[in-house]
């Protein structure tokens, strides 16, 4: 599985890094969120679609 944040919609809520904190890391700057890495491990994909259901913005996407 591949995860990608679109920067342009993700307006730094922050629920994806609480929900899976191994996954995305957040801007110190202005709070937004990328993945730590493109690829999710496999321990990690089902907090990673729980993330994609909670984006107010639907700014995460996988593939």
């Amino acid at each position: 599985m591949k995860v990608q944040v679109d920067q342009a919609r993700c307006q730094g809520h922050t629920l994806c890094a609480m929900i899976a904190p191994k996954v995305f890391e957040l801007d110190d700057v202005d709070g937004h969120s990328s993945p730590v890495s493109e690829d999710v491990p496999a321990d990690q994909e089902e907090k990673v679609r729980e993330a994609v259901q909670s984006c107010p913005e639907q700014a995460i996407s996988i593939s």
